[in-house]
């Protein structure tokens, strides 16, 4: 059976990207030596996953489309801001360390919780855990985290933010080779249909 590796997210304008990959510059920068802990993400690559799909089937993959399409429908263009900085599961030894999100918060989980009610009888069961929106930056090589980043996240934490307009949903295939992920959209959907 053929499978497409698919996900739904929000993808960040060019000029955001330019600004994530600076605040993700500063990072490394503070975090010295520390900074190689971390397998860090190309700026083209970071965007706000909504929903991870896994290995769709072939024949599944236009009742996919029609969702996220009816998702982006339904909802209108989001006012984001980029500001923050943390890591998962702590700041103390991030496994994750990413960018915070604030703004049209409500209206993002919103789109969040719709868009998991269209994909839900499609087979694709959406997260259990709550909503939680940031922009991955890297991760840590060590299961256990990285410890050495605390004070580096703490700074970036108080940097100024700056805004996003997020204006379309993203269905992306993300294609896996030993260089890192790599991610063709499938689909660009306009928030509120436009």
């Amino acid at each position: 059976m053929v499978t497409r590796r698919l996900f739904v997210a929000l993808e960040p304008t060019d000029a955001v990207r330019r600004r994530i990959g600076a605040a993700a510059d500063a990072l490394r920068a503070a975090a010295g030596r520390a900074a190689g802990d971390v397998r860090w993400v190309a700026p083209d690559g970071v965007h706000l996953t909504l929903q991870f799909l896994g290995a769709v089937p072939e024949e599944r993959v236009e009742a996919v489309r029609a969702a996220v399409e009816a998702a982006a429908a339904g909802a209108r263009p989001l006012a984001l801001e980029v500001s923050g900085a943390g890591g998962f599961p702590n700041a103390r030894r991030p496994r994750v360390v990413w960018l915070g999100l604030g703004g049209d918060v409500a209206a993002l989980s919103a789109l969040v919780a719709d868009l998991g009610a269209r994909l839900a009888p499609l087979g694709f069961a959406p997260e259990s855990r709550p909503f939680s929106p940031h922009l991955t930056l890297g991760r840590a090589r060590d299961p256990r985290g990285a410890p050495g980043l605390g004070g580096a996240l703490a700074a970036q934490a108080r940097a100024d933010g700056f805004g996003w307009r997020a204006t379309e949903l993203v269905l992306f295939e993300s294609h896996l080779s030993p260089k890192g992920a790599r991610y063709e959209a499938l689909l660009r959907a306009p928030l509120g249909g436009g």
